[in-house]
Order: structure tokens, then C-alpha cells, then sequence
């Protein structure tokens, strides 16, 4: 415990100095962090997906600077403190807990969403669906917004009748790609990802993990045609479809 707190100690004097001293920290405020700190976000998700540990302990650490560089802009504004912060977080975490810290009774991990959300409906939230940031990516928010539901019974029953959930989506979008009409289009397409997201839900699949592997196989793939192009002396730019979809399948058969 007392290595923890020199190290956090040591982390607040180096960014206490770096904002004293440093011409980049000094001008920084929260809103010129937000996008640097979805960035950390993304890069950390992404070292979570590659399981990669040193990554993830790296990044880890540039989001614990990011929150104490807020704190730290938040008590120079007299907003509130890093302790300010960690007491929120503590109190909080009591508060919806009364499995744990009270006398209710969760024995599953569902009734413990359940609970939550109530105490959260208690604390004054007006909907199920307020905790779901605005300017969330559409994958993971349709995710959290099925998921929010789920908490007060709003879900199907079996996978099967998601499964023909999505087929009823997909044979609308179909028809709407038939009709020409590009707004309704839109709309069945936006209807059929929804659903295959609640079917992931529903055979335990991440979603975002899911298309973010698919993405790096693409990715590497790819690659891997245009060195085999390269090796053989040519450029994708030059070949057709076929001499393309002959390169893809030799890559996809190396992995």
C-alpha cells in the first residue's frame, strides 16, 4: 500500500511540475484532453483485443495521467479534487452494492443489472436509457441500449426468436433495396445491424470485438496480397477481380 501511494504521489508532483513549467501542459484544458482521451481509450481497447500485457499496462497508465490531469485542472477551477474523485467513485460503488454492503439478496449476475438500474432510477435518473452517452460509437450504443432494457425484462426469450428477428430485417432490407428508395434503405439497414448486434448478445458474442478482429484480418490479408503482387513483380492496380481473389485466397490459406 505504501509503494501505492508513492507512486501516485510521485505521478501528481511530476504533473503538478509539468504544469508549472511545461508550455504544452500548461495550456490544457478539459476540453482539449477529451479527444486525446478518446484516443488513450481506443488505443487501450486495442491492446485489450490483441491481449497484449505490456500494451495494456502502458496504456493503462496514460489514462491514470489523464484522469489525474483532470482532477488536477478540476481543483485549480475549485471544482473538485483527485480525492474529490475517488471518494465519488467509492461511494458510489457502496451505494450500488447492497448485495455486498446491505441486506439484499443477488445471487446472480442479472439481478445484480437489475438492482442497479433501479438504484440509479432512484437517484433520480428520469430513463433506463439516460446513462447512454450521446456521442457514443452507434455498435457499442446499440449494445448498451439492449442491454439497459434487459435490466427492466424488455427481451426476447430465445435465440431463436432473434434469429428470426433478423431474418424478417433482412428480408425487409432486401425489399427496400428492391424499391430504390435510398432513405428506407437506410432505415432497413440500420434495422438489420441492431438485430445481429442483439443476436451477438444472445451467443455471447462482443460485437465490437467481433468486427474489430474481422478488421485486422482484412487488414492483414491485404497485405499480405499486395507483398504477393509484389513478389510477382505486379501492383494491385493492374490486376482484375479474379487475379485479386486468387492472391486473397492464398494469403487466407498461409494464416
Amino acid at each position: 500500500m505504501e509503494a501505492y501511494n508513492n507512486s501516485l504521489q510521485r505521478l501528481r508532483d511530476i504533473l503538478d511540475e509539468l504544469r508549472e513549467k511545461c508550455p504544452w501542459d500548461k495550456k490544457q484544458t478539459i476540453h482539449s484532453l477529451s479527444k486525446q482521451t478518446l484516443e488513450e481509450v481506443y488505443e487501450l481497447t486495442d491492446t485489450i483485443t490483441r491481449e497484449d500485457w505490456k500494451g495494456l499496462k502502458e496504456e493503462l497508465g496514460d489514462m491514470l495521467l489523464h484522469i489525474l490531469f483532470y482532477s488536477k485542472i478540476g481543483s485549480e477551477q475549485q471544482q473538485f479534487t483527485l480525492e474529490d474523485v475517488i471518494e465519488g467513485v467509492c461511494n458510489k460503488l457502496i451505494h450500488r452494492h447492497p448485495h455486498v454492503y446491505g441486506s439484499v439478496v443477488a445471487e446472480d449476475e442479472e439481478t445484480v443489472k437489475q438492482n442497479w438500474e433501479k438504484i440509479k432510477q432512484a437517484e433520480g435518473k428520469k430513463s433506463i436509457l439516460s446513462g447512454v452517452p450521446e456521442a457514443m460509437p452507434a455498435l457499442i450504443k446499440s449494445l448498451r441500449l439492449q442491454e439497459k432494457t434487459k435490466s427492466v425484462g424488455f427481451e426476447w426469450e430465445n435465440t431463436e426468436q432473434v434469429k428470426a428477428k433478423v431474418d424478417e430485417e433482412i428480408a425487409e432490407l432486401y425489399e427496400a433495396v428492391e424499391s430504390g428508395e435510398q432513405a428506407e434503405i437506410e432505415n432497413e439497414m440500420g434495422d438489420v445491424f441492431f438485430a445481429l448486434i442483439n443476436y451477438a448478445r444472445f451467443t455471447n458474442v462482443d460485437p465490437e470485438q467481433a468486427l474489430e478482429k474481422t478488421n485486422k484480418k482484412f487488414i492483414r490479408r491485404f497485405k499480405r496480397m499486395e507483398e504477393l503482387a509484389a513478389d510477382d513483380g505486379k501492383s494491385l492496380h493492374d490486376m482484375g477481380l479474379w487475379d485479386m481473389d486468387a492472391l486473397w485466397n492464398q494469403a487466407k490459406r498461409e494464416e
